[in-house]
């Protein structure tokens, strides 16, 4: 029965699935049955026929439960080019590409990770698929709890998909608040320098609602150590000097690197840092 039904639909949908594909180079399964749905001949099992075949035609990839990667015509399922930013941004419901992903799909990041993080509320685990691991992260309790886990959250278009990504300036902060979801300091420094305008008003505010006194302390230095390049003013970043620690703070909570203290924002910040003399150690 299951078998007739397949053949029915895999024949008379034939046209639209291939469009479907055409469409969504990375889809749900969620998507697809709200896709096969309209004609109410698909059941799930009769999906999962589907699914099945498509990927034994070499059509389909599956990537893990319920996600999987359309194969181009004329290439191979085992070499076929799948972009990652799609995959992580199908990795829930409710996915954004933040970190060091948010900077690699602004375009600024230094250089090229094989690590994708991605902000969810939904329970999930982390995924590898062909060497790139995806990792969903939690949005900061202070942001969950005042239900505005949207802030700095954008929706841009990639290859005809909507992805959630945060924005530059909620990734400022973002990656500053947590480093090693980012490369680390010297890939911060250099990937935040490649951008020319923050909306230091949004920095400022999303900064605030985090309610951190050392993420404070580290977002103003940044902008202060490139005020001249960003235009800033010491009125601009004066919210941000209010609310820094009152005690001297390492610029990574846990780890007591050497370093010379800011007074101004009550930061021991590394020489390196201080310096960007990272390309004298290359």
């Amino acid at each position: 029965m299951i078998l007739c039904v397949l053949r029915k639909v895999v024949k008379g949908q034939a046209v639209k699935l291939e469009q479907f594909f055409q469409q969504r180079p990375v889809f749900t399964t969620k998507e697809l049955a709200e896709f096969l749905g309209s004609s109410r001949r698909a059941s799930s099992r009769t999906q999962e026929s589907l699914l099945d075949y498509h990927t034994r035609k070499g059509r389909l990839l599956r990537v893990r439960r319920g996600l999987y990667a359309v194969v181009p015509r004329g290439t191979e399922p085992a070499t076929c080019p799948v972009d990652p930013f799609l995959l992580a941004a199908k990795m829930t419901d409710d996915a954004t590409l933040a970190h060091h992903a948010a900077l690699e799909f602004h375009g600024v990041a230094y250089s090229v990770h094989k690590s994708f993080a991605y902000l969810t509320k939904q329970r999930a685990r982390p995924t590898t698929f062909r060497g790139a691991r995806f990792r969903p992260v939690q949005h900061p309790k202070t942001l969950t709890d005042a239900g505005k886990e949207g802030f700095g959250v954008e929706i841009l278009e990639r290859r005809g998909i909507d992805v959630r990504v945060t924005t530059l300036e909620r990734t400022l902060v973002d990656v500053l608040d947590r480093p090693r979801l980012s490369g680390g300091w010297e890939e911060i420094w250099r990937s935040l320098e490649a951008v020319r305008f923050f909306d230091v008003r949004k920095v400022v505010e999303y900064t605030l609602l985090l309610r951190k006194a050392t993420l404070a302390a580290k977002v103003g230095f940044y902008l202060h150590q490139h005020r001249d390049a960003l235009m800033l003013t010491e009125t601009q970043l004066q919210p941000l000097r209010d609310r820094r620690p009152r005690q001297p703070r390492y610029l990574e909570r846990g780890k007591r690197q050497s370093g010379r203290l800011v007074a101004d924002w009550n930061l021991v910040v590394p020489a390196v840092i201080l310096d960007r003399s990272w390309g004298e150690m290359s």
